[in-house]
């Protein structure tokens, strides 16, 4: 198929968290908000009917902000940000607690109500997903505009939307003119529209490749499509190199896929204080038994096992870390999970404190018989 035949869309709900506890509470409308708080930063009602919330000059603690309104982030808060770093940009912020059932209602609302006009859907996560729009006869504008607006009647929320020849070109455009955005690229609008972008634009170029991009003197992804293939073979290696070389041309070949299979599954968390893996050991093993429990009952319920077992740590200096292991067979019983990321453990160091630790099971198959749950045995954690 020609590449401007194919129209891929990517739909990305705006500040999706923040917008649905806007509906929530209206009055919050036009203020900067971070969502992240804990059950004690609820609203408290007045006697005269109005609510009290909590801000951010009051916080203290460890936590991270999971999401902000566009009014926060023009304040330089964004997600993925410790509370008190952010306190001390926007003080007066409104602070509220997470709610994952609300979030994940809305997100069941808004994709039922684009399936019921474009069915062909790709699940990326609670606040997008890709739509093939390809077969649909239907003028692009219009029909996108037709989504937007069933998406607003559905949730009381707006979204954003990219359509492009393919989903590289789609997610990058999807965020374009955000929020409640609706941009339409096709190749020939590569080298005015996307070129002059950031390389870190491209949805698969992190933090390390765009830092080395940047060291080689490729700043946007313009410089990048310019770039020699040879040089970005010396530094990258074959394989990334040869899709760098694509991507900055917009050349994307993957189909919108509508299973959801998933990779991985995974469980962490982040602690209120730092922990230190000797002094609080007795501690970060319940955690650890914890976390590893907890994924390998999300194993069971969804049916699956896994053979690669990882761990993520994150220390107090926001530095991470992570290892894994892959098994001969694979495992979804807590103590055969605990085992193995007890030895991703024993390969990290563990003399800094610690802010954030998880575990995660991956090369995932469906199981097809439930093995024996074990007993665990303390002896066999990294914690030592």
């Amino acid at each position: 198929m020609n590449a401007n035949a194919r129209r891929i869309a990517h739909l990305d709900m705006d500040a999706f968290y923040a917008s649905v506890e806007l509906l929530r509470y209206p009055e919050l409308r036009g203020r900067a908000v971070v969502i992240g708080g804990r059950s004690v930063h609820q609203p408290v009602m007045r006697d005269d009917g109005t609510r009290e919330f909590s801000v951010l000059r009051d916080y203290v603690g460890r936590g991270v902000i999971t999401t902000s309104t566009y009014e926060a982030r023009a304040l330089g808060v964004f997600s993925a940000m410790g509370m008190m770093k952010a306190a001390q940009l926007a003080p007066d912020a409104v602070l509220l607690p997470v709610d994952f059932d609300s979030y994940r209602h809305y997100s069941r609302l808004f994709k039922k109500a684009v399936a019921s006009i474009a069915p062909l859907v790709e699940d990326r996560g609670i606040d997008e997903i890709y739509i093939d729009l390809s077969e649909h006869e239907e003028e692009t504008r219009a029909l996108a505009t037709r989504i937007k607006t069933a998406v607003n009647e559905a949730t009381g929320l707006s979204c954003s939307i990219g359509v492009a020849p393919n989903k590289l070109l789609a997610k990058i455009c999807s965020d374009l003119e955000k929020p409640d955005g609706l941009t339409i690229l096709t190749m020939a609008d590569v080298p005015t529209r996307i070129w002059p972008l950031p390389a870190r634009k491209i949805n698969g170029i992190g933090p390390k490749a765009a830092e080395k991009l940047t060291a080689l003197g490729i700043l946007t992804i313009g410089d990048l499509a310019r770039t020699d293939a040879g040089v970005l073979q010396d530094h990258f290696g074959r394989s990334y190199s040869a899709w760098l070389g694509n991507v900055a041309q917009g050349i994307d070949e993957r189909p919108v896929s509508t299973s959801s299979e998933p990779k991985s599954i995974s469980r962490e968390t982040t602690f209120e204080h730092d922990l230190h893996a000797r002094h609080d050991r007795d501690k970060l093993l319940g955690i650890f038994t914890a976390l590893c429990t907890r994924v390998s009952e999300d194993l069971h319920r969804k049916g699956y096992v896994g053979r690669t077992i990882g761990i993520k740590l994150r220390y107090a200096d926001f530095s991470t870390v992570t290892r894994d292991v892959t098994l001969p067979a694979s495992v979804n019983d807590p103590a055969a999970i605990r085992r193995a990321a007890g030895e991703c453990l024993r390969r990290v160091p563990l003399e800094q404190r610690i802010r954030l630790l998880g575990v995660r099971v991956g090369a995932l198959s469906k199981n097809d018989g439930t093995p024996e749950r074990e007993d665990f045995s303390q002896g066999e954690l990294g914690f030592e």
